[in-house]
């Protein structure tokens, strides 16, 4: 992946006197081991950064996983402060998680991969940040789950998630489909689903449409009585709230209720499409990732099905994989 990576590549020097934000309390009984101590060897932190969620896995040198964190929203793109204190957060969970002591945020070497990015302006915003660590490499959220995916080798994967993306990169030829954000985009999504089920429900107490057991776990959900508790509740929500819904539309869509299962084959069939599309660009290896993936999966065409394989790694784990490369270019030709 050496072009794919020099194209996103960014490094960058920490800023003095910066002391992390709080987090959660060290796993009880964990004690920092003479393996874990920064001093003596390298210390690797994969953060991966999506619309609901930030996780964080920190690794030693023997690619030994030593602790992980999960923290809040880290899509710059839907507030720049909120990604970047659950970036912070999830970083000092993992180090906690391994026995450590908040300082050894500074001599953690970072690979990034955050949904947004792609962006120019949110990537400048997230390389302009003074952040704790020793030095970071920042990529977008589909690159470094490709690298988790299938080991840093060629590969292609399908995102479903808070958002949904397609992403191959195949003899030195990156492909992006999809991407664009919700509501304008991201069809087959968390989202999508969420919020293909609050229109339902909407067009149900309108009395437009049928009462169905997919409105029932919709309000039940939300708790709301009527369409103004309902629009109060969604209004100007963001992409992971409607993701928090999409398991309402699955629910129903297994149950058998004939407006669950169109919304669920109309958001599968988008996925479908777009695992053929990147079948064709030939890739060895595609993977469905995503928290979404499990509850999708069954709707998806089988000339898809048949094609998946399973994930080497998580996406977390791939971004190491490309803090690691990135890492060792800079010390050989410098950074970019």
């Amino acid at each position: 992946m050496g072009n794919v990576i020099k194209n996103q590549l960014a490094g960058q020097e920490p800023s003095a006197g910066r002391e992390p934000s709080a987090g959660r309390e060290p796993s009880a009984g964990k004690e920092p081991s003479a393996q874990q101590k920064p001093s003596e060897q390298p210390l690797f932190l994969g953060i991966d950064g999506g619309g609901t969620k930030c996780k964080a896995v920190l690794m030693s040198n023997n690619n030994d996983i030593l602790g992980v964190g999960v923290s809040g929203p880290g899509n710059p793109v839907y507030g720049l402060e909120e990604a970047i204190q659950s970036i912070e957060n999830s970083a000092l969970m993992a180090v906690q998680d391994a026995g450590m002591d908040a300082k050894v945020l500074g001599e953690l070497v970072v690979g990034m991969g955050l949904a947004g990015v792609n962006i120019p302006s949110h990537y400048q915003n997230i390389m302009a940040w003074r952040h704790p660590f020793k030095s970071i490499y920042l990529a977008t959220d589909l690159l470094i789950a490709s690298m988790g995916a299938h080991n840093g080798s060629d590969g292609a994967v399908i995102v479903t998630g808070t958002g949904t993306c397609g992403f191959s990169y195949v003899d030195g030829k990156t492909s992006i489909l999809g991407g664009h954000g919700f509501p304008q985009g991201d069809k087959g999504s968390g989202a999508w689903f969420g919020l293909k089920a609050i229109e339902q429900v909407l067009l149900t107490l309108d009395n437009i449409a049928g009462p169905t057991q997919l409105v029932e776990l919709v309000l039940k959900q939300l708790k709301a009585k009527n369409e103004q508790e309902v629009v109060e509740q969604v209004v100007g929500k963001s992409a992971s709230f409607f993701a928090q819904l999409s398991s309402t539309v699955f629910t129903a869509a297994n149950a058998q209720d004939k407006t669950a299962i169109a919304i669920a084959q109309e958001g599968a069939k988008y996925i479908s499409d777009m695992g053929l599309r990147l079948i064709d660009t030939k890739p060895p290896r595609i993977s469905l990732i995503g928290g979404l993936g499990p509850s999708l999966l069954p709707w998806l065409d089988d000339g898809i099905k048949s094609q998946l394989s399973k994930p080497l790694s998580p996406p977390e784990v791939g971004a190491v994989l490309f803090a690691r490369q990135q890492s060792q270019l800079s010390r050989t030709v410098g950074t970019f």
